[in-house]
């Protein structure tokens, strides 16, 4: 059975809605509204094991995941949530050994998810212009454990990027549309991009760019989760949810035309059925 050792971390876990993420050190005690939680004491102890706190306060010691890492991180910037970074892997075909190239690297959120998928073999390039929000970053990225699948670079990508035929690009920027010649020469054929768009102006001045721009399969969606308060006799679903926090603009690299196609799509057309 796995155990808390000094130097690792631990999620103090009360309820969904409190919960803290703490790095196990000895003599460290956490100071919250339900009392004293002794960390040092969760040293030896096994993840899924009960202690309480000062005040007779139920705490269960979990062990924490990439999603806890994200959730918990230190921030300055919105940070894409797990909502839309599963999503993006599925559509993007993240895996292990991708090649990934992220344009706009912010708290670091995504290039911790993604950092966890593509490794052993795989490989995260990105991109930010912003030295506080690298150094956050680089803190999140350490304390997740996933630094060393990511090479952070402190450049202005509308300058041009040192990375070729990689698998995937993520965009994070407020104009994504002014990389596109970019991130084109920096994906292989058929390669996934992905821009994160938090308005409705953004994705249409995106989507428009792209399908002039050597992109091919554009397509924008928003994605929303609603938890259910799940208790016997009286399941409904809760009075909360996690409604818009951003669009999401895929595409796939293709070989430019001289004369783009400015045709619009109509997306409410059905997809035409094959047989096998």
């Amino acid at each position: 059975m796995a155990k808390v050792q000094e130097g690792s971390f631990v999620l103090l876990f009360h309820t969904a809605r409190k919960k803290w993420l703490a790095k196990v050190t000895l003599e460290k005690k956490l100071h919250t509204h339900l009392g004293i939680i002794d960390i040092s004491a969760t040293i030896g102890m096994e993840y899924g094991s009960a202690m309480r706190t000062t005040e007779g306060k139920l705490i269960f010691l979990i062990e924490p995941t990439l999603h806890d890492f994200i959730m918990k991180s230190e921030r300055r910037t919105q940070i894409v949530y797990p909502k839309d970074l599963g999503y993006i892997a599925a559509r993007t075909g993240l895996k292990n050994g991708s090649k990934v190239l992220e344009i706009g690297t912010g708290s670091g959120a995504l290039a911790t998810f993604m950092a966890g998928i593509v490794k052993p073999e795989g490989h995260i390039h990105s991109f930010d212009v912003n030295p506080d929000f690298m150094q956050i970053a680089r803190r999140n990225l350490e304390k997740a454990g996933m630094i060393e699948y990511v090479t952070m670079n402190q450049h202005d990508p509308h300058q041009g990027v040192d990375v070729r035929e990689a698998d995937v690009a993520v965009v994070d920027l407020g104009d994504p549309w002014t990389v596109l010649d970019q991130v084109h020469e920096a994906l292989k054929g058929s390669g996934a991009f992905v821009a994160i768009c938090p308005t409705m102006n953004q994705i249409e001045k995106t989507a428009t760019e792209l399908k002039k721009s050597g992109y091919a399969d554009v397509d924008c969606v928003e994605l929303m989760i609603r938890t259910m308060e799940a208790r016997e006799g009286m399941t409904r679903p809760s009075m909360r949810m996690i409604g818009h926090t951003t669009y999401l603009v895929f595409a796939r690299k293709v070989q430019k035309q001289e004369q783009p196609s400015l045709v619009v799509e109509d997306s409410t057309e059905e997809e035409e059925q094959t047989d096998e």
